[in-house]
């Protein structure tokens, strides 16, 4: 009796400063998740220059196709599709990365999947535990902090995002003025785990009648607090600081985020993106969830928060399975998002 068939993914990933090509089988094991970073290219600059980030995609991408292909000992006869991150992000770097899937795609003839960004953060779980539905994602990174409910497998409605800065973005602005290299998010982690809240700095939008967010009077406050203290001579404890800072914003993710898994009935909870790897963040919401018997709580492994190619082979196979394609006129879409619910 012949094995059951494998479904082999070549993914592709390049919608920031990560250059990432994996080799995924059947949507949850990882062959190969190749990562080329750019972080200190663009740490001089304080934040990701999109033509640097262009330049680098261009520059890695075919090393990081060859590197993953080898890793997983493939060839490309064995695979059964091309997915690729066609949006949100930059646009110049997304372009890399649909060039190359839809020349492979092509050249193989293989199906291109085409792959919705923030569906890869949420798919990044699916290494972790099966997804149940319906279910609730919080999606907190860089550029996108907002609440999507999934009444089933493939199907994505925001219930509410912020309306200004993302979660990811305030700690980079914060920890400038820490003082702190780019990306600062770790290091205000590890820092508010030292420190007292004794800013009380404050929790906008928590108590409103809906699941939006806003973070830029937080990130105001902070930054005139230490510019007020740095007019007057004044010394404030780090710690205090990026400890008052990391309860404002964890404060308002972990309430609004409760309050929608006790509004809509849901099995799961996820929690994906680059800043889900905050350990903060993880403590308040595992805590919380403990007290709903009803709703488990899983969260995308740490090294699969930040963005990665193997998130989209885990959400392009769920798009491979519904008969998704995409023709070799895909284009890159910098500002695609998820429908809001009706």
């Amino acid at each position: 009796m012949s094995a059951e068939k494998k479904n082999l993914i070549l993914a592709f990933e390049s919608s920031c400063d990560e250059t990432s090509v994996a080799v995924v089988e059947d949507g949850h094991i990882i062959l190969s998740n190749i990562v080329a970073t750019q972080v200190n290219s663009h740490k001089r600059f304080g934040g990701v220059v999109p033509e640097v980030a262009s330049r680098h995609h261009i520059e890695q991408i075919t090393s990081c196709v060859q590197d993953a292909m080898t890793e997983a000992n493939v060839s490309y006869d064995d695979l059964d599709a091309v997915a690729v991150t066609y949006g949100p992000g930059l646009v110049g770097a997304l372009l890399v990365g649909v060039s190359a899937a839809k020349a492979i795609a092509f050249a193989h003839e293989l199906p291109l999947i085409p792959v919705n960004h923030m569906a890869g953060h949420i798919f990044a779980a699916r290494y972790e535990s099966e997804i149940s539905y319906p279910s609730m994602a919080l999606l907190v990174s860089g550029g996108h902090t907002e609440l999507v409910y999934m009444p089933e497998e493939g199907q994505f409605e925001i219930i509410g995002e912020t309306r200004d800065d993302a979660a990811g973005e305030a700690y980079d602005k914060v920890g400038r003025v820490l003082g702190m290299t780019y990306p600062s998010g770790k290091e205000i982690d590890e820092l508010a785990h030292t420190g007292k809240d004794t800013f009380n700095f404050p929790r906008a939008m928590i108590k409103d009648d809906n699941y939006d967010f806003s973070f830029s009077g937080l990130k105001s406050a902070f930054i005139n607090t230490v510019h007020h203290a740095d007019q007057l001579g004044e010394t404030l404890d780090r710690a205090d600081l990026a400890t008052s800072f990391q309860q404002s914003v964890v404060d308002v993710l972990a309430e609004k985020t409760l309050r929608a898994c006790h509004e809509y009935d849901i099995k799961q909870l996820i929690l994906a993106g680059g800043v889900a790897a905050n350990k903060g963040l993880r403590a308040r919401l595992e805590a919380d969830m403990e007290k709903m018997d009803t709703v488990e709580f899983i969260k995308a492994p740490i090294k699969l928060c930040g963005d990665n190619a193997a998130m989209i082979g885990a959400a392009g196979y769920v798009e491979f399975l519904k008969g998704q394609r995409a023709g070799l006129d895909l284009n890159a879409d910098p500002s695609l998002e998820f429908d809001w619910i009706a």
